[in-house]
């Protein structure tokens, strides 16, 4: 996932983008990847390249977050869930 985000962005030369590889970041402990865009302080769950995609596009390319993704907000804490889990351990009731 890491070098098909650096192809993506690549393939996108107007953006100005840096990214990195972190150690884990505890949260993702079997539900990563994760993408976690600042300075927007805003935590994605990126499953898939579709997700990857739609991060790239929608986020860095159009300036729009892609809400159905975001599990965390840096000011605003845990917003969602990864995988039906609130972020506090609790399974969520569709």
């Amino acid at each position: 996932m890491f070098k098909r985000l650096g192809d993506s962005i690549d393939a996108r030369p107007s953006l100005r983008v840096k990214r990195t590889r972190t150690h884990c970041m505890v949260v993702c402990k079997n539900k990563g990847p994760l993408v976690v865009v600042y300075p927007e302080g805003v935590w994605y769950q990126c499953k898939d390249e579709h997700a990857l995609n739609r991060i790239v596009t929608e986020h860095l390319e159009e300036g729009r977050l892609v809400n159905d993704l975001i599990f965390h907000k840096l000011g605003e804490g845990d917003v969602g869930s990864v995988d039906g889990v609130s972020m506090d351990g609790k399974f969520i009731n569709d």
